[in-house]
């Protein structure tokens, strides 16, 4: 009876060393070993045979290595991740984001209270007095005046009166200029601009351009008219030119500033951005806690070298403000 009862016994510890081994080999075998999963067949189809002492070899461990992360970016918090996300996307060199302060002007973006856009060759892709200019048949001539302004090399109020005297245009001029040619908006910023609003982050456009061919962008951007901060043309009784309102912060050299200041001190935004393509854009940082340079329809290096990010498109920018990055 103690012999049956051993002989037993010996079975039952055999079939468990089978089963646990069998078991040891699956789990090896699941992390593509398949030296160690055929040996698993082999035992598996044995009725009662035992590894040879060979198998009691120290069997090397295949510990899954512990998951590695990048640093976090310098100045991204945690409220601002999908800047980070973006930052630290594996781009192609053409892709890679320029600027000299990225993260912070992305940081900046996803949690501005306030986003100012230059109108002229940002907001649309043409120069609007440019485009009166081409309509009066004095486009080249103008158009020499604003590239100087826009490089910087000349101060803007200069550059502004010399090209109103140029084509004086009466409010009949700049009527019939829109009517035959509505400016065009860049491709993108009116998608931009939506995700601002439905954010709740309130736009403006400051601008060195004509608050009269301004209104009818704002109206297409659902930026509120009270938001434009731009130049004012006089014309007499007779609707003829006879100057422009030297008033206006947007009239002289650094009025962007002033104009951002005065929004902000209005407004007691907390953080606010501005983006645009000129010398005059680029002014703006401070008071704005960023400068975002846009090279969508012309890039002006003096700009990009001053650029916290410098884009040519919206597209980075739509993605984070919807915190889809």
């Amino acid at each position: 009876s103690n012999s049956k009862t051993m002989a037993h016994n010996h079975k039952t510890v055999a079939a468990m060393t089978l089963s646990s081994t069998a078991r040891c080999l699956n789990r090896f075998a699941v992390r593509s070993l398949p030296t160690l999963a055929a040996a698993h067949q082999s035992v598996s189809t044995s009725s009662t045979s035992i590894l040879p002492v060979v198998a009691r070899a120290p069997i090397p461990s295949f510990a899954t290595p512990p998951m590695t992360y990048p640093p976090p970016l310098a100045g991204i918090s945690a409220s601002s991740s999908c800047a980070a996300r973006l930052m630290s996307s594996s781009a192609a060199p053409s892709e890679e984001h320029e600027g000299n302060a990225v993260s912070h002007a992305m940081e900046m973006l996803s949690r501005a209270n306030a986003v100012c856009f230059d109108v002229d060759s940002t907001v649309i892709d043409e120069e609007g007095i440019d485009v009166l200019a081409d309509t009066l048949g004095k486009g080249p001539e103008v158009a020499a005046w604003t590239a100087k302004a826009m490089d910087g090399n000349i101060k803007f109020e200069d550059a502004l009166a010399a090209r109103l005297e140029i084509i004086r245009p009466s409010r009949n001029d700049i009527a019939s200029c829109l009517d035959k040619h509505p400016l065009r908006l860049s491709p993108g910023v009116d998608r931009l601009v939506a995700a601002l609003h439905e954010r709740g982050t309130d736009v403006f456009l400051v601008s060195g351009g004509f608050r009269l061919m301004i209104e009818p962008v704002a109206e297409r951007l659902g930026v509120s008219v009270e938001n434009i901060y731009a130049n004012t043309i006089l014309f007499d009784e007779g609707g003829d030119y006879a100057g422009f309102d030297a008033t206006e912060p947007t009239s002289a050299d650094q009025g962007k500033p002033k104009a951002l200041g005065a929004i902000k001190a209005k407004h007691g935004y907390e953080t606010m951005i501005m983006v645009g393509d000129g010398a005059t854009d680029a002014q703006a940082k401070p008071p704005a806690d960023a400068f975002i340079g846009f090279g969508g329809v012309v890039t002006r290096e003096a700009v990009k070298e001053k650029a916290c990010w410098f884009v040519k498109d919206f597209e980075a920018m739509i993605d984070i403000v919807q915190n889809k990055v």
